[in-house]
C-alpha cells in the first residue's frame, strides 16, 4: 500500500522547506519515499516541477506509477503519449484506486498562481511522527491510498499489452 500525500502551501519557499523536512524524516525512517516533488505555479499559471530524482523510481513499478499519478494530477507533458483506450483505462484505474476526480479537484484548488504543493508518494508513513513534523510548516494536507494491486495494475497498463 502506498500513500499519496499532497500538501499545499502559499509559496514555493514553504514547500521547499517542507521537502527538506520530508528528506530528514526519510533519513529517520519515519517515511519511506517512492516519489517526492515540489510543484509550483508561477503568476502566469504555468506549472513548474522540481522532482528529487534520487527518490523517484526506486523500482520500475513505483517509478511508472509515480509518473502516471503525477501526470494525472498535474497534466505533465508526456502523458499525451497515452491516448484513447490506454488513457481511459488509466483514468478509470486511478478513480477506483483512490485518486478520483474529487481528489484531483482538491489538488487543483491548492495550486493557484503563486502557490506550491509538496507531492509525496510513500510506501511507509509513521503518521504519529510524520504529521506533527509536517504541520509545523502549515499548509493544507490531502491524502489518499493506493493498494499494491492498484499499483501493479497501473504499471501494467502503462507498459501496454505484452
Amino acid at each position: 500500500m502506498s500513500e499519496l500525500i499532497v500538501i499545499g502551501y502559499d509559496d514555493a519557499d514553504a514547500a521547499d522547506r517542507a521537502s527538506e523536512t520530508v528528506r530528514e524524516l526519510q533519513r529517520d525512517y519515519v517515511v519511506q519515499l517512492n516519489g517526492l516533488a515540489v510543484v509550483g505555479v508561477d503568476e502566469d499559471g504555468r506549472i513548474h516541477v522540481d522532482s528529487d530524482s534520487r527518490v523517484v523510481g526506486t523500482t520500475a513499478v513505483t517509478g511508472a506509477v509515480w509518473g502516471a499519478i503525477f501526470g494525472m494530477l498535474f497534466l505533465v507533458p508526456g502523458l499525451g503519449l497515452l491516448t484513447g483506450a490506454a488513457l481511459g483505462g488509466l483514468v478509470g484505474r486511478l478513480s477506483r484506486s483512490g485518486v478520483d476526480d474529487q481528489f484531483r479537484q482538491q489538488v487543483a484548488h491548492l495550486l493557484k498562481p503563486g502557490a506550491a504543493a509538496l507531492v509525496i508518494m510513500a510506501s511507509k508513513v509513521t503518521d504519529d511522527k510524520f504529521t506533527p513534523a509536517m504541520r509545523r510548516h502549515g499548509g493544507t494536507i490531502l491524502k489518499t491510498s493506493l493498494s499494491d494491486e492498484d499499483e501493479r495494475d497501473l504499471a501494467e497498463q502503462l507498459a501496454g499489452p505484452r
